[in-house]
């Protein structure tokens, strides 16, 4: 055997949970990537446009807002053994149900009771690997978050069209059902990691009295605060980028979409490789990378081509994953206390809230200051969420 080889083997001994976790995470993403551009496409299928659209759109994440935090409570009472596995059950025959009844409405109803049942899988998932942080060390913070979002916004969306041509809506659908259904077995290895246990008082604490206590400590609100600023810039870029790029400087579009690709790049590189610096930096850590996110939007919000916008896209990608990485890091030590259940589903309603939030806010900006000087205005929050954070 080769020293490589050796080398190799080594490596996967030590981090065998974190390989098992980011395989998992990537295989979820995928199904998550593939419903949701399958809903968009179905959408348009069945004639939908105007409101329905916009509620469809948002039907899902409205639902993961209003169970997210509970799931977690229940994760801490009950384990997240039993949750991951009945909510892939429910995800599975609801996705297999969704296409047999070709209606807007009916759509719209199927993808509000998805968003209500997804917090039982990654709720209970994301307090797993926040308590196993503590053994695979603080700076592999990234990997579960940089392998589910590879698959949600890279492979997903690109398998879409193939299992569509091939398959049409409805066999889209029951490929995701599954997947769901897949996820049952794949997850075996990692649902048998045991949850720190939370204490009697704690447990014994009703639901409300339990999401008070969460959202009531100072530390938890600053990390969702944090949180929440991440995601809405994320989505404010995601989506505005494009339209700023080709209405208002004249972009190509191929060139406009590639600033969408360069920003997710940058963010899940910085997740993957940049958590021994974060680490390193300490509480050093949102302060810097909300500095280099704050340098890309100054660039993005005066940018006059297409250089400018693709130097300030990787900026803020880098910036906002050096700040995920602490974010995800400073939540599962917090969870140690107020339990990893909890913790995961405030972050879990944490970043919808804020993407929800940043598409609004550039809604309304576009009639007002403007798209491009939206990232100025995003500038003194992401100060204020660094400022927060000491």
């Amino acid at each position: 055997m080769s020293g490589f080889t050796r080398q190799a083997v080594a490596w996967h001994a030590r981090h065998r949970f974190l390989v098992s976790f980011a395989v998992l995470s990537l295989f979820m993403g995928i199904s998550v990537g593939l419903a949701k551009v399958t809903t968009s496409l179905y959408a348009i299928h069945l004639g939908a446009s105007g409101w329905w659209l916009g509620a469809i759109a948002a039907a899902q994440s409205l639902g993961i807002l209003f169970t997210a935090l509970p799931v977690g409570v229940w994760v801490d009472r009950y384990g997240p053994r039993r949750l991951f596995m009945a909510g892939s059950l429910a995800g599975s025959l609801l996705y297999a149900l969704l296409p047999l009844v070709p209606h807007s409405a009916f759509l719209l109803g199927m993808t509000v009771l998805t968003g209500v049942v997804m917090p039982t899988r990654f709720v209970s998932l994301q307090s797993i690997f926040m308590s196993m942080l503590q053994q695979v060390g603080t700076a592999n913070a990234g990997w579960q978050r940089a392998a589910h979002m590879s698959g949600m916004l890279l492979l997903g969306p690109l398998l879409t069209a193939t299992v569509i041509a091939h398959f049409g809506h409805a066999g889209s659908y029951w490929v995701v059902a599954l997947m769901f259904l897949l996820t049952v077995g794949l997850s075996q290895r990692v649902l048998r990691q045991p949850l720190p246990t939370v204490t009697p008082t704690t447990q014994r604490r009703g639901i409300r009295a339990s999401m008070a206590d969460v959202l009531g400590h100072p530390q938890a609100r600053r990390l969702a605060l944090t949180e929440a600023c991440i995601q809405g810039l994320n989505m404010y870029h995601a989506f505005f980028v494009v339209v700023i790029a080709v209405q208002s400087l004249r972009v190509p579009a191929l060139a406009a979409g590639s600033l969408v690709a360069l920003q997710g790049a940058a963010f899940i590189l910085a997740l993957l490789v940049l958590g021994p610096a974060v680490q390193g930096l300490g509480t050093r850590a949102t302060p810097t990378g909300a500095a280099v996110a704050v340098a890309g939007c100054a660039l993005l919000g005066q940018a006059d081509g297409l250089p400018g916008l693709a130097v300030g896209s990787v900026l803020l990608g880098l910036g906002l994953g050096v700040m995920e990485v602490q974010v995800i890091g400073s939540m599962a030590a917090l969870g140690a206390r107020l339990g990893q259940g909890r913790m995961a589903g405030l972050n879990a309603i944490a970043g919808p809230g804020g993407a929800l939030l940043g598409g609004l806010l550039g809604g309304a900006l576009a009639s007002s200051v403007g798209l491009q000087a939206g990232y100025l205005v995003f500038m003194p929050l992401m100060l204020l969420a660094a400022y927060a954070s000491q």
